[in-house]
């Protein structure tokens, strides 16, 4: 059995919600920790979030950066790629993991109406936890560590063991659950 996978998206820059990310990501001993997008800034459309420091999530994300796979978002610039110290450039990535095969990306881009069948999607960009089955299609969103929207809190998921659970980053509430196996 690997070891889970930490998927967490939208974390625009804020410092705080990586530091407890990582510490989340020490507790268990991921196997890799995937980034959906929007790592540094905060976008014309958002406020600035608390414990905005973009430089502060540079240097937290530089002590696992072996662990990350990460996928560019919408508000993912040309210099953002240079300064990370892992690779931002794909906006779609395949892995597998536990024999499933998974999709990242960052969600600006996806047609739900042209969907390949059997898929696993992760994305992040709408900032809303979410799990559902469209056109037998597996869609995951983690919600955002940084400015969750819709009444939500900050939020990340973990794989592993089968299942993948959807919590509130601080507070550890399991939110939403999906038996993957089932998948």
């Amino acid at each position: 059995m690997k070891k889970p996978l930490i998927i967490a998206s939208d974390i625009h820059g804020r410092e705080d919600t990586v530091k407890r990310l990582l510490e989340i990501e020490r507790s268990i001993d991921s196997s890799a920790i995937i980034l959906l997008g929007d790592i540094l800034y905060h976008g014309p459309r958002n406020d600035i979030p608390p414990s905005y420091n973009p430089k502060g999530a540079i240097k937290l994300l530089e002590s696992v950066k072996d662990k990350i796979i990460a996928v560019r978002g919408n508000c993912d610039a040309e210099v953002d790629l240079m300064v990370l110290p892992f690779d931002l450039s794909q906006n779609e990535r395949e892995i597998e993991y536990e024999k499933l095969r998974i999709t990242l990306t960052h969600g600006h881009h996806l047609d739900f109406s042209n969907l390949k069948s059997g898929k696993i999607i992760l994305y992040g960009h709408t900032h809303i936890p979410e799990i559902k089955r469209l056109n037998k299609t597996l869609l995951i969103n983690p919600g955002s560590i940084s400015i969750p929207k819709n009444g939500f809190k900050e939020s990340y998921a973990i794989l592993g063991e089968g299942s993948l659970q959807i919590r509130e980053l601080f507070s550890g509430k399991i939110i939403m659950k999906e038996d993957l196996w089932l998948f």
